[in-house]
């Protein structure tokens, strides 16, 4: 499961709010921190195919896909829309789907075996 921090609770570090994350304070429901909002509307309705497996997701890889629709398999064998709106040296933060709506959620990048983004 994900691990939800708390706006500048200092708990996931290199995250908005968090140690070496970019300022900010905490914005209205259904915001980042810093501000940024959850996308306005559902992910595509389908499962896009997975890409070939990496041995390490690169966190300039993941950048191109900041802001956009992307598709996320775990390590575990989760998987999931997302909606990246920061990218560190060994995170991502944004927004997950949970079937009705987005919750703002970061991972670290190494428990990340593959992406896809549109």
């Amino acid at each position: 499961m994900g691990f939800f921090p708390t706006p500048g609770s200092g708990q996931f570090p290199g995250f908005p709010g968090g140690p070496g994350g970019f300022p900010g304070t905490p914005g209205p429901p259904g915001a980042a921190p810093g501000g940024v909002q959850a996308p306005t509307a559902p992910p595509p309705q389908f499962v896009p195919q997975m890409s070939a497996t990496a041995f390490a997701i690169d966190p300039g890889a993941i950048r191109g896909c900041l802001f956009r629709n992307t598709y996320i398999w775990l390590n575990n064998g989760e998987q999931f829309w997302f909606f990246p709106v920061f990218v560190g040296r060994n995170s991502v933060a944004g927004f997950r789907w949970f079937g009705l709506f987005w919750g703002y959620f970061g991972i670290d990048l190494n428990r990340i075996r593959s992406f896809t983004c549109f």
